[in-house]
């Protein structure tokens, strides 16, 4: 039994199931995958060491100010771009929406891409999966950094969706 009123809840819901959306708007809706969120707080916390270190141990030496300094500015700026651009990849029945340059976007319709797979690379004894866009003049790239989730697992969730647009 429900602790809810019946005056308040609606007529014709009895359950939570019974709010799910229609398929036809949950396929509209674009998925979007986005950065992990201890990515740009990783960051940011790497610029505190840096800057904590360089104070610690080069108490006159410029060069290794200037290189701790260029460090956190670099790891920064690394991290500014995930809070400002934390959505990498987006798709919909429509096509994809893919992030360019800093923190730039560039959609996609499902006719301009060739083709959608899997990179995987070994290289030292560690393996690199990256999902590829293909687009005949980029090549876009994600790996599970930039997705938030393991790129073979989106690149099924994509081409299913690339498949629901073609029907």
């Amino acid at each position: 039994m429900s602790s809810e009123p019946d005056a308040i809840r609606p007529s014709g819901f009895d359950r939570p199931d019974d709010l799910e959306m229609p398929a036809d708007l949950v396929a509209s809706a674009p998925q979007p995958w986005r950065i992990k969120q201890a990515n740009p707080v990783t960051k940011l916390i790497g610029v505190v060491a840096v800057l904590v270190l360089v104070v610690a141990f080069a108490r006159r030496d410029p060069v290794q100010w200037f290189l701790a300094i260029a460090a956190a500015i670099a790891l920064g700026l690394w991290a500014a771009r995930d809070l400002i651009a934390p959505v990498r990849l987006a798709a919909d029945a429509a096509g994809v929406t893919v992030i360019t340059g800093y923190a730039g976007r560039r959609r996609l319709p499902w006719a301009q891409v060739e083709r959608v797979r899997m990179d995987r690379r070994d290289r030292l004894g560690v393996r690199s999966n990256l999902l590829e866009i293909d687009v005949g003049d980029n090549l876009y790239l994600f790996s599970v950094h930039d997705l938030g989730a393991e790129p073979e697992d989106v690149l099924r969730e994509v081409l299913a969706l690339r498949s629901a647009s073609r029907e």
